[in-house]
């Protein structure tokens, strides 16, 4: 990433959002698998560095980052069977619920949340390098907002089906304008 749009500043007016954040993904993609692969962690799957992120750097409960990867419960299964099995993870019942079950980082896999998170903080600084560090944390800003954007609409969306599963209901009983008379 030579060059810096600080001297001659390109736009991107034109470009739709979903292009830049798709080129943005692939510009940490990159940098991490390569990171990855340089700590002899290339076999991590897609999503296993986000998975061992979280839990390195908030310590986050397995249920937190499956709603956070919005994937099912069973592609977040085969996900932590696959991190357990390759090393990044150890499994083990929850002493306070047995039916839950719990997951640590091993040593290789805080080597690899290690490596993605120092591959994270170079493309940071070459972004803030290129265009500075107040326009870095614009983006950031932006982004949380089309993040806490996307919650709520889908929270919306998510009241308004329970509540439409209800006027469905009353409107089978006879209670609603779809119902008989």
């Amino acid at each position: 990433m030579a060059g810096g749009m600080t001297d001659s500043p390109q736009r991107f007016d034109e470009v739709a959002f979903p292009a830049l954040l798709r080129g943005a993904r692939t510009a940490y993609a990159g940098a991490i698998q390569a990171a990855l692969a340089g700590a002899e962690c290339g076999d991590l799957p897609r999503n296993g560095s986000f998975v061992l992120g979280a839990i390195a750097r908030h310590g986050l409960p397995l249920s937190e980052i499956i709603r956070q990867l919005g994937v099912s419960k069973q592609a977040a299964g085969q996900l932590v069977d696959v991190l357990v099995v390759r090393g990044y993870l150890d499994r083990f019942p929850d002493p306070g619920d047995r039916r839950r079950m719990t997951v640590t980082l091993t040593e290789r896999g805080a080597a690899a949340a290690a490596a993605a998170r120092t591959a994270i903080e170079q493309v940071d600084a070459d972004l803030a390098g290129r265009v500075g560090a107040q326009y870095v944390a614009h983006a950031r800003t932006v982004l949380g907002a089309l993040m806490t954007a996307a919650q709520e609409h889908a929270a919306h969306d998510h009241r308004d089906h329970d509540h439409g599963d209800h006027r469905s209901a009353a409107g089978r009983d006879g209670g609603g304008e779809a119902g008989g008379g």
